[in-house]
């Protein structure tokens, strides 16, 4: 069995700090997990296993989303955010605005459920500090 899978039986069984977790394999050429925290539910997770890391994504908008002429003052605060947002930082993939954050291979179920629970809060955060900046 390999770590996602007991990721997926260990998280859809726990409640941890009053969040239960939605979870749903998506099958594909890498392994994914979809993972949606209760009360935070507008933000899933998609999480996957690398040989070195545990990477944790959740992604916030497309490129062309964003207001005209905006996007130098967007990416100057996602720097600023960067320090003080526990367990999270902002990056790209493709043309999409993410938040993500990544835990060792040997990280505890504990730790992977307080990852999860914080990058979704941080999530929905985020696009509400960020929604000025939204068409």
């Amino acid at each position: 069995m390999s770590l996602l899978q007991d990721m997926t039986l260990s998280l859809a069984n726990t409640v941890f700090e009053g969040h239960r977790f939605d979870c749903l394999p998506i099958s594909g050429e890498q392994e994914v997990l979809q993972v949606q925290v209760s009360g935070l539910e507008e933000m899933p997770i998609y999480v996957t296993v690398t040989d070195t890391q545990i990477l944790c994504i959740s992604y916030l908008f497309k490129k062309s989303e964003l207001k005209e002429g905006s996007i130098n003052e967007l990416n100057a605060l996602l720097l600023e955010l960067s320090l003080p947002m526990p367990l999270s930082s902002f990056g790209m993939v493709g043309d999409r605005y993410v938040i993500y954050g990544a835990l060792a291979l040997t990280a505890t179920a504990e730790h992977v459920m307080k990852e999860l629970t914080t990058l979704a809060s941080n999530a929905v955060d985020a696009l509400q500090t960020l929604e000025p900046y939204l068409k």
